[in-house]
């Protein structure tokens, strides 16, 4: 069986490229076809065989890829499959717009339909994150979004199976593109965490940018005069570290070896905004260490409320003080957080994401 792996683009490193590198694990020999290939930015990607679009030369594409959004599918639809028997679409946006011939599957590892242009649509309205470019940017997505929304329902007809991320994205699956979709959660590999007694400080870990509500989170410790220490980078790095009082650290992004160290002596994890699935929950929970969340998204699959952490209802500076409150009310068994953590390791989503495909193969052939 020959597989090919699609992804939207490569030039980052996140919860979606932690799929990428268990899928291949699995099937080391499929190459992985993109739109954009940076590699500077992802030496995760150095043992796959990369093929990127004609986008890769175009200007600015391999950072600011949203200035091409309306030709991003057209690039997915010039790769060629026909010398393959499965094509797996790992996709948050236009990946799964390629076209496969009538006997070849196409299995969509759905992170979410298409952000922009649905689940957060009025933000990037508000907000498309191009920087200099964000004026004309949001004139150009204004006059073009609905067409770009057409299109969209219309290439989520192309893959044969749709595989959600969470109980969310299912929903969201079902809402926009009128698709079922089963759910395999995502992996972790939770052999790199471990737990050591915990120091004075709460843990965050994300990208910086507007949708992940860290100016909430920030609010709230300025407030409580507890440590948070936030680890990541974004657009929105330098205007929080201005509202930021002495008790924030920001690490930037940071090694591998070095973040489970900081969650294996974290007090918890803050997650104030709404994930697809949010990865970095289980690897707090991998350490024993229990996650104070926002109770929407991925977080009520991965999150038990007052067993593996606290749920808070709204995304408020007041919801958040009282559920920090309510957390050191309590007492926690790290032990049993790690239990349940070890429930999405990867090696349970190898086998299970290898059974789904050999099942709807079988299908296929039928």
């Amino acid at each position: 069986m020959k597989i090919a792996l699609v992804y939207d683009r490569v030039n980052k490193f996140g919860g979606a490229e932690k799929v990428l590198l268990a899928l291949h694990q699995i099937w080391p020999q499929a190459p992985l076809y993109t739109a954009v290939y940076n590699k500077k930015s992802t030496l995760w990607a150095k043992d796959f065989t990369v093929h990127s679009s004609f986008l890769q030369h175009f200007p600015l594409a391999k950072t600011h890829h949203e200035l091409y959004s309306l030709l991003t599918p057209i690039a997915f639809e010039s790769f060629n499959f026909n010398q393959y028997d499965v094509v797996i679409s790992v996709t948050s946006a236009e990946a799964k717009s390629i076209i496969s011939k009538p006997t070849t599957l196409h299995l969509c590892y759905c992170l979410t339909p298409t952000r922009y242009l649905w689940s957060h649509h009025h933000q990037y309205l508000a907000s498309p994150g191009l920087g200099i470019f964000n004026s004309f940017g949001k004139k150009v997505f204004k006059l073009t979004s609905h067409y770009q929304q057409n299109l969209d329902i219309i290439t989520a007809s192309r893959p044969d199976k749709y595989i959600a991320i969470s109980s969310v994205t299912k929903k969201r699956i079902k809402k926009y593109y009128h698709q079922e979709a089963s759910i395999i959660f995502p992996p972790v590999n939770t052999k790199l965490f471990y737990n050591k007694p915990s120091k004075d400080y709460f843990l965050l870990v994300s990208r910086l940018v507007p949708y992940k509500n860290i100016d909430l989170a920030i609010k709230a410790f300025n407030q409580l005069k507890e440590k948070l220490i936030i680890v990541g980078t974004g657009r929105q790095l330098t205007s929080l570290k201005r509202i930021s009082g002495s008790t924030i650290k920001f690490l930037g992004l940071v090694e591998e070896k070095r973040l489970s160290s900081l969650y294996s002596q974290a007090q918890a994890l803050i997650m104030p905004q709404e994930e697809d699935f949010g990865i970095v929950s289980l690897e707090a929970q991998s350490s024993g260490k229990p996650v104070i969340a926002f109770a929407r998204g991925g977080a009520l699959d991965t999150v038990i409320n007052n067993q593996t952490g606290i749920i808070f209802n709204h995304p408020t500076v007041d919801s958040l003080i009282k559920a920090v409150k309510q957390f050191r009310s309590r007492s926690w068994d790290y032990q049993k957080i790690q239990s349940h953590a070890r429930k999405f390791d990867q090696l349970q989503f190898k086998k299970t994401f290898q059974s789904k495909l050999e099942e709807q193969w079988l299908k296929k052939q039928t």
